[in-house]
């Protein structure tokens, strides 16, 4: 494949689509395919699946690389996205979780671009990083999930925090809100700094002065949540309107609110962030911020067949255009917040 590759000037990729007969779903020219198929044979590569009968689904492989998988939903919902887009394309993915240990994703990808029927790698994290894409990948197309690199060489996609920290407040502000709390995550994380940054832009915008006292580091917990929200209501000012930036911790505010004989939404509004499944079952039901990891995964698979089928040699393959998006992450509306409360 990789001597077929470099004769026809297309990645070892789009080699692997045609002698797959997987060529449909990647939208290949038939110039490409036919000499694809002309130089195979001039070097003597049979095409023993070749026949009249219907294809077979699942031909080519896609691999998923991630650092971790069984101690956060996140990425587990991520992975059922590249999945689904994956069998839309004809692709299985295969998963591949490395724990972070540079032997084992060394392994892992020798093992992959040892695989004929290997289309390219979606490499991903389980909360948003820089990362150092390993040179290896550089022969195979790659897309970023949750992840980025300064060079931005890869096409990558990441949650839109900033956009949806500011989703979050500004909805509180829109229900009458005027001070706002705010339970932040661990602070050096990505994630943490960008819905930090929406809620005080979402403030600016408003005209809303920013209190620092309003606000609390936490570690993602709902002990944390509940610990902070007992902190806030404590303050001479207390907030109406308290953000807490992931469901766990809006859980642990619940529960601090019903200690102080105080009722989400009725004395003092309460949101999440990322939609686990927990914020539906929450009394009341949480009003929160969706984190897009299934539209994530989609999109990396999508965008990984796009770029395996495209005509690329190594003088144009690193100027080939890269996408880098900031996904969408919308307001989910249940019963923690009421939009006609005034502030108090």
């Amino acid at each position: 494949m990789t001597d077929i590759a470099k004769l026809a000037g297309v990645s070892q990729s789009t080699v692997s689509l045609v002698l797959n007969n997987n060529v449909g779903s990647a939208k290949l020219s038939e110039k490409t395919r036919a000499k694809v198929l002309k130089i195979a044979s001039e070097l003597g590569y049979r095409l023993t699946h070749r026949t009249t009968a219907a294809p077979q689904r699942g031909r080519n492989m896609i691999g998923y690389i991630v650092d971790s998988i069984s101690t956060s939903p996140h990425p587990v919902v991520s992975v059922d996205g590249a999945r689904d887009a994956a069998w839309e394309h004809d692709c299985v993915l295969s998963v591949f979780a490395t724990r972070g240990d540079p032997e084992v994703e060394e392994a892992t990808i020798n093992a992959l671009l040892a695989n004929p029927t290997l289309v390219g790698v979606v490499y991903s994290t389980i909360f948003t990083r820089k990362v150092e894409v390993p040179e290896a990948l550089a022969r195979v197309p790659t897309v970023l999930l949750n992840c980025y690199t300064d060079e931005r060489n890869f096409s990558h996609v990441e949650p839109g925090e900033v956009g949806g920290g500011h989703n979050a407040t500004e909805y509180l502000i829109n229900a009458g809100h005027t001070r706002i709390g705010f339970i932040n995550g661990e602070p050096w994380m990505d994630a943490a700094k960008d819905r930090f940054k929406g809620y005080r832009q979402a403030l600016a915008t408003a005209d809303l002065p920013f209190d620092p006292r309003l606000v609390r580091d936490g570690d993602w917990m709902s002990g944390t949540g509940f610990e902070q929200t007992l902190s806030l209501m404590a303050e001479p000012r207390p907030p109406t309107a308290i953000f807490c930036a992931n469901d766990l911790m809006a859980l642990g505010a619940l529960e601090a609110l019903k200690q102080l004989g105080l009722k989400a939404p009725d004395d003092v509004a309460i949101m999440g962030y990322d939609d686990q499944e927990i914020a539906r079952h929450t009394h009341p039901p949480l009003t929160t911020v969706l984190l897009p990891n299934y539209e994530m995964g989609r999109w990396a698979v999508d965008t990984l067949i796009a770029e395996a089928a495209s005509p690329e040699d190594a003088a144009t393959q690193g100027a080939q255009r890269k996408r880098h998006i900031k996904m969408e992450c919308p307001l989910v509306v249940r019963e923690s917040v009421v939009c006609s409360q005034s502030d108090q």
